[in-house]
């Protein structure tokens, strides 16, 4: 099966033409058949004058077979009508096939890199590559079947100019290479402007994407007519770019309608003057000036060829996403006796050229539950991604019961590590599908015990159809789909919880409640909780204290507490044995 990793990365051309290859060899049976229909129709296209041309030398004969010459060239202009007919469904259909297959190839590796993707790109831009610049590159193989047709015309009429007369060849042979040096700028002109055209396109989807995600901020801020003008900021340059790019081929457009009736009038010249000198019949006059039209014809050339720049500078886009690393992962298996200890050896991470986390050591004993604190932008969210391995460290080591998390099966690595998010995704048809959203779906009893313990299962049951309810028919409030993404985390019976925030939109005696469920033996394996309240931090049985991207305690919250600094982390400035005990 051709895949969508076939092919080197030497340059904006090399790496695009792989892929627009692999998309033709996928669709090589259409691809074929589009192919052949067009040069059927191209044959009958390039016939019919040279029978029009016999019909009227006969009919001008009064030969009785001038009718039956009549009847073939309407044969072949019903034939003609057909093969079009079938050629425009043949493309459209190869056009979305190619597409799909595109998009499914490039969502696939896009989940297959994982969040890192979204760091390189941002969700915008990604949409805007996998939504416009796949169904730009997936015309490349009925385009390319189409252009095979379109230089056989011209090619099909220059040889039958040849065989009515070989002079007549040689006058339009003569004026030829002006017609290719019009396709050869139009090629090179055009792949500039593409490029700039499609990346601004992807500029003002990075910032339509933000601006969706923050529309109550804005709102509140009072902020819209900004945010507009920031997000439409690059429309000047896409609006050049669209100019450019209409100037250039009209303007190929316009040298082509310039050379081609000239080539045209010289040809039909040229056969007059062999008419008169009774070198040509009238029936080969005509023919001869249908073939100078069909020779000159560079307009279709011109419309296909801008579409392959455009399927081109789509695919350059494309592998751009293509080339971005896949997550690797092992082949090995936890040890059935480990329980859940976890290890970060020297971990450093930077973005953006800055570290955010800086020679990190940190032990999750077995079975125990840590909470991680700091002040915002200390790196907290960040630790715990590399603890899930939902991203690796630039360096260091994070080990699972003794298995570097990078050598583990990633069915096994998901299944030991599970996490909750501040802002959860509900993926799935219905509430239950969102809970049992994982590698293994839980049974429906163990669903409904982990809504429980996430309290969860009151509001569920409350809803139209109770856990059938699709999610984007229950109004849920932030904390009710926190509720749900800790049901999915409780589900399943993992050696390590990573909660990043978890907690952070449920309430005072909720939070309480689900803390206890936590902290239960039952919940099995070892937790490792972001924390922002002092209640939570107060029940782990260890505290990590992130500070700028280093650990500057590690120990008992109420050990901590006696630290005035620390105390100022959950707002607290009271003496020790306080709030926090």
């Amino acid at each position: 099966m051709t895949t969508l990793t076939e092919g080197g990365a030497r340059g904006p051309a090399a790496v695009s033409d792989p892929l627009l290859r692999a998309t033709v060899r996928h669709s090589g049976p259409r691809c074929t058949a589009l192919a052949l229909v067009s040069m059927a129709s191209t044959g009958a296209n390039l016939a019919l004058p040279v029978a029009l041309g016999r019909a009227l030398d006969l009919l001008l004969a009064r030969d009785p077979d001038g009718s039956r010459w009549v009847l073939w060239c309407a044969v072949l202009v019903l034939a003609a009508a057909v093969l079009d007919a079938i050629e425009t469904v043949l493309g459209g259909t190869t056009n979305a096939r190619a597409t799909a297959w595109l998009r499914h190839g490039l969502v696939r590796h896009v989940l297959a890199v994982g969040p890192r993707a979204l760091t390189r790109f941002g969700p915008g831009d990604l949409v805007a590559r996998l939504v416009g610049n796949a169904a730009q590159a997936g015309t490349a193989p009925a385009t390319a079947a189409a252009l095979l047709a379109a230089l056989a015309g011209p090619l099909g009429a220059v040889a039958a100019l040849a065989l009515i007369d070989l002079r007549l060849a040689a006058v339009f042979l003569i004026g030829a290479p002006l017609l290719a040096l019009v396709l050869r700028a139009l090629a090179r002109d055009s792949s500039d402007c593409v490029t700039r055209y499609q990346r601004a396109q992807g500029r003002i989807a990075g910032g339509l994407a933000e601006a969706v995600a923050g529309h109550r901020t804005i709102a509140a801020a009072g902020t819209a007519d900004r945010t507009v003008a920031r997000v439409l900021r690059p429309l000047a340059e896409l609006s050049d770019q669209g100019h450019r790019m209409w100037h250039v081929q009209g303007r190929a457009a316009a040298r082509a309608a310039t050379v081609a009736p000239l080539l045209q009038l010289a040809v039909v010249a040229t056969a007059g003057v062999l008419l008169a000198r009774q070198h040509l019949t009238v029936g080969e006059l005509l023919a001869a000036s249908r073939y100078a039209v069909l020779a000159a014809g560079v307009g279709v050339l011109v419309g296909q060829l801008s579409g392959l720049v455009r399927a081109r500078t789509a695919a350059e886009r494309l592998d751009e996403v293509r080339r971005e690393p896949p997550t690797a992962y092992g082949e090995r298996v936890l040890p059935s006796a480990g329980t859940g200890r976890l290890e970060l050896r020297s971990v450093t991470v930077r973005r953006g050229g800055r570290t955010v986390l800086d020679r990190v050591d940190l032990v999750v004993p077995a079975g125990a539950t840590v909470a991680v604190v700091g002040r915002s932008g200390a790196g907290k969210s960040l630790l715990a991604a590399v603890a899930g391995r939902l991203t690796d460290p630039d360096e260091g080591e994070v080990r699972l019961d003794g298995v570097p998390l990078p050598e583990l099966d990633r069915r096994e690595l998901r299944r030991a590590i599970v996490h909750a998010f501040e802002r959860p995704a509900l993926l799935g048809e219905s509430v239950e599908d969102t809970i049992a959203f994982g590698v293994v779906r839980p049974s429906p009893a163990r669903i409904r015990e982990a809504a429980r313990a996430a309290h969860a299962d009151g509001f569920v049951r409350r809803l139209p159809d109770g856990y059938a309810t699709p999610c984007a028919d229950a109004p849920l409030s932030g904390g009710e789909a926190q509720r749900l993404g800790l049901a999915r985390a409780f589900a399943r019976d993992s050696r390590l919880l990573v909660l990043d925030d978890a907690l952070s939109s449920l309430d005072t005696l909720t939070e309480h409640d689900i803390t206890d469920a936590l902290l239960r033996a039952t919940t099995g394996g070892s937790r490792l909780l972001i924390a922002h309240r002092v209640t939570t931090a107060a029940r782990a049985d260890t505290v990590v204290w992130l500070d700028k991207g280093t650990v500057r305690a590690v120990g008992p919250h109420t050990e901590l507490w006696r630290t005035a600094e620390y105390r100022e982390l959950f707002g607290s400035r009271g003496a020790p044995g306080g709030e926090g005990r």
